[in-house]
């Protein structure tokens, strides 16, 4: 990647959101776990769950790969 590079309040703000959605990440792995010995009514729970949870390792990867530095060190 050929980006500028980023401040330090757009580094602290980036670094952030990525703790924030690898918890949200670890969190709907645990639901989703529970919910496998415990089948909810809704069918569709699960399937939406696991839409997020993919949709959340996007982000993360996004983001890891914006905090990455373009030159190995």
């Amino acid at each position: 990647m050929s980006n500028a590079p980023l401040s330090p309040e757009d580094l602290e703000r980036y670094q952030a959101r990525l703790q924030a959605l690898i918890q949200e990440h670890r969190d709907l792995d645990q639901v989703i776990l529970h919910l496998a010995d415990n089948p909810p009514p809704d069918q569709l729970l699960v399937p939406r769950l696991k839409k997020r949870k993919l949709q959340l390792r996007d982000q993360i990867w996004q983001i890891e790969a914006l905090l990455a530095p373009d030159e190995p060190a």
